[in-house]
C-alpha cells in the first residue's frame, strides 16, 4: 500500500494574540470578550479578507492566518495595528485590546484545513516576542517585503526563539515606529516594556587604524552577550553602530532608538598595553549609572578582548537592575507597571527580612495575575519561598515552603527554559531536596546559558559548598564576586565562602568571610551562624558568643534541634562540625 503523500506548500503565516489577555479577562471577563468580538467582527476579519488571508484557527485570544504572499500578510498586520491604535485612542489604558503579531514565510504541511510545521512554530514564537501593538517578522519575510511597504522595520539581530533549533534574525515594527518617509513621532520611539540598551561602537583613541577592529570587536561581543539576557531589550549592532564617529547627545540617541540606557566606551593602545574605558548612561537625563577603566597587557589580544567583555557585562547588568529598582521605588504603588512590580519585588526579596519576604510575595502575585508565565517573577517567587522556609518566615512547615519553592521554580523553567535565573533557582530547589548532583548539573547549565550571570555562578558556589567541594566552591564564589562586586547578593557569596572554609576547617578564613558578609547586610542569619561556629572552633569565645547572639536575635527561640538549622550538607561530618561549634558557642539543646 502506497504511503499517503503529505500536502505541502510555501506560505506566509501570521500568528497574533491579545497582549495581557489574562489580565483583561481577570478584570472584566464579559466586557473584554464583548470588545474583542466587536473588534473581530467590525474591523479585524474584514481587514484579513481585504488582504486575501485565510483564517486557519482561533485559540481563545489567538489567531493563525495563512497568506499566499508575505507582502499581503505584512500589509494586513500593519493595517490591523494602525487601525487598532485608532480604535483604542479614547479607551482607558487598562481596557485596551492591543495585538501582538509575528509573521514568517516558510514551508507548511496541510491536514484537514489545519497547518503545521516549523514555519507555523516560528511565526508563533515571533508573535510572543512582539511588543503590544507591534509586529515581528523573520528575515525570510523581510527579504520579501523590503522596499514594498510604508513602514520601517528595525533589525533586532539574531534571536534565540524557544524550541526553535537555530537563531532567527528578527525585524521589529514598534507601535510608534516611523514610516518609510522617515518621519518619527514627536516624542521619539516608545520604550519597550523591559529595560532597553544600545551599545555604541567603542572609540579608537590610539591613532592606529589597525586597532579599529579591536574597538569594534569589544562592542560587538558585549551586544552578543547582553542579548542572552531575556529580560533585556538590546538594540542590534546595525542600528547602534550608525552613530559611529558622530557627536550626538545621548538623550537624543535614546529617543531615536527607544532605549533607556546607553553604553559607550573607548580604547587606547600604547606599546604593549591597552586601556579600555566604559560607562553606562541613563538616556533620559544623561546621568552616569556606572563607569570603569581596564588596563591590560596585550600578550593575547583576543584573550584580553574576552576578559574585558566578561568584566563589563558582569558589571553593567547588575547596574541596570539596580537602576530599575531605584526607578520602581520612586513610583507610587498605583503607578507601577508589570516590570516595575517585578523590580520592586526583586528588591524586597534581596533585603532578606520577614517583612520584605511578605511584601515580595504580594507584589509577585499581582504580576502573576496578569502574566502567569512571567519567568522572572516566578523565579523571584521561588527564591523568596526558599528563604521563607529555611528561616521560618511563614507559618507553614519548612517542607511546605520547599514544595512551594519547587512549584514556582518548575513553572519558571517551563515558561522559559533558556532563562539562566529560572534554571538557577530550580537548581537551588534540587540542592535543598538533597539532590546534589542534579543541582550541580543544572547550575552548570545555567552558566552555559549565561556565562556572565553572577547569580548562577554564586549559587553554583553554594551548591558545591554544601556538596562537599569547598575549594571548587570558593573558585565559583570568587568569580561571582569579581563579576558583580556591587551586587545585593554579596552577603550570600561571602556567607557561602564562610561555609566552604568551615568545611575545609580553615576556621580563621571562615570568621573573616562571615564578618565581610555581615558588613554587606546585617540581616542575613547564616552570616552569624558561620561566625559563631568558626570562632568557637578557634577558641575565640567572645566572637563566638557575639555571632550566636546575632543569630538568635534574627531567629528567636533557636535551639540545636530547631528545623531552622537544617542545611543540605552532603557529608555528615560537615553538619557535625557546625553543630559542635554552635554547641561550644553556647547554643542549648
Amino acid at each position: 500500500m502506497a504511503e499517503q503523500r503529505v500536502e505541502r506548500r510555501l506560505a506566509a503565516i501570521l500568528a497574533g494574540d491579545v497582549a495581557g489577555y489574562s489580565r483583561l479577562m481577570g478584570a472584566d471577563e464579559e466586557g473584554t470578550l464583548a470588545r474583542l468580538n466587536a473588534h473581530r467582527r467590525e474591523f479585524l476579519e474584514p481587514t484579513i479578507a481585504e488582504h486575501r488571508g485565510r483564517i486557519v484557527k482561533r485559540t481563545g485570544d489567538g489567531i493563525l492566518i495563512e497568506f499566499a504572499s508575505a507582502v499581503d500578510a505584512t500589509r494586513c498586520a500593519i493595517a490591523q495595528q494602525r487601525g487598532m491604535a485608532q480604535r483604542n485612542a479614547d479607551v482607558p489604558a487598562d481596557k485596551r485590546i492591543e495585538l501582538r503579531i509575528g509573521i514568517h514565510i516558510g514551508d507548511i504541511m496541510i491536514e484537514e484545513g489545519d497547518i503545521f510545521g516549523d514555519g507555523v512554530n516560528i511565526a508563533a514564537r515571533l508573535e510572543s516576542i512582539a511588543q503590544p501593538g507591534g509586529i515581528c517578522i523573520s528575515d525570510d519575510t523581510y527579504r520579501q517585503v523590503r522596499g514594498k511597504l510604508d513602514a520601517n522595520f528595525q533589525d533586532s539581530g539574531e534571536q534565540e526563539l524557544k524550541n526553535i533549533a537555530r537563531p532567527v534574525r528578527v525585524y521589529m515594527l514598534r507601535p510608534d515606529a516611523p514610516t518609510s518617509t522617515g518621519k518619527r513621532p514627536a516624542g521619539g520611539l516608545a520604550l519597550p516594556d523591559k529595560p532597553s540598551i544600545a551599545v555604541l561602537a567603542f572609540q579608537n583613541l590610539s591613532g592606529d587604524p589597525e586597532q579599529e577592529f579591536f574597538a569594534d570587536g569589544i562592542a560587538e561581543e558585549i551586544i552578543t552577550a547582553l542579548s542572552r539576557a531575556h529580560w533585556l531589550f538590546v538594540i542590534a549592532r546595525n542600528s547602534s553602530f550608525t552613530y559611529k564617529g558622530k557627536s550626538v547627545d545621548v538623550r537624543q540617541l535614546g529617543r531615536e532608538l527607544g532605549v533607556r540606557y546607553v553604553l559607550e566606551g573607548s580604547v587606547r593602545k600604547a606599546g604593549n598595553r591597552v586601556r579600555i574605558s566604559a560607562q553606562l548612561i541613563d538616556a533620559r537625563d544623561g546621568h552616569q549609572v556606572w563607569a570603569d577603566r581596564y588596563d591590560r597587557a596585550l600578550e593575547d589580544i583576543f584573550a584580553v578582548q574576552d576578559e574585558i567583555t566578561h568584566s563589563i557585562i558582569g558589571a553593567i547588568a547588575p547596574g541596570i537592575v539596580a537602576a530599575e529598582i531605584q526607578r520602581a521605588q520612586r513610583k507610587e504603588a498605583t503607578e507601577l507597571g508589570q516590570w516595575e512590580r517585578v523590580m520592586r519585588a526583586h528588591w524586597h526579596v534581596r533585603r532578606l527580612t520577614r517583612e520584605d519576604c511578605r511584601e515580595a510575595v504580594r507584589l509577585i502575585e499581582e504580576v502573576l495575575q496578569g502574566d502567569r508565565n512571567n519567568a522572572l517573577a516566578l523565579a523571584d517567587l521561588a527564591y523568596n519561598w526558599h528563604f521563607a522556609g529555611i528561616f521560618g518566615w511563614i507559618d507553614e512547615p519548612p517542607l511546605v515552603a520547599l514544595e512551594k519553592m519547587g512549584d514556582a521554580a518548575r513553572r519558571a523553567v517551563a515558561a522559559d527554559d533558556q532563562d539562566a535565573i529560572a534554571q538557577t533557582v530550580l537548581g537551588l530547589y534540587e540542592l535543598f531536596s538533597k539532590r546534589h548532583d542534579d543541582a550541580i548539573k543544572r547550575l552548570k547549565r545555567a552558566i552555559e546559558l549565561d556565562p556572565n550571570s553572577s547569580f548562577a555562578r554564586g549559587n553554583l558556589g553554594v551548591v558545591l559548598s554544601f556538596g562537599g567541594e569547598p575549594d571548587s566552591s570558593i573558585t565559583a564564589l570568587e568569580e561571582a564576586i569579581r563579576l558583580s562586586p556591587r551586587d545585593y547578593l554579596m552577603v550570600i557569596w561571602y556567607t557561602a565562602s564562610a561555609w566552604s572554609h568551615l568545611h575545609a576547617e580553615r576556621f580563621a578564613e571562615a570568621v573573616n568571610c562571615s564578618k565581610q558578609a555581615i558588613e554587606c547586610n546585617p540581616n542575613f542569619p547564616d552570616s552569624y551562624y558561620t561566625l559563631a561556629a568558626a570562632a568557637a572552633h578557634l577558641g575565640r569565645m567572645d566572637e563566638a558568643r557575639a555571632g550566636l547572639e546575632g543569630f538568635v536575635r534574627l531567629l528567636p527561640g533557636l535551639t540545636l534541634g530547631d528545623p531552622r538549622l537544617i542545611r543540605p550538607f552532603r557529608r555528615p561530618a560537615d553538619r557535625e562540625r557546625v553543630l559542635t561549634g554552635l554547641r561550644k558557642a553556647g547554643l542549648s539543646e
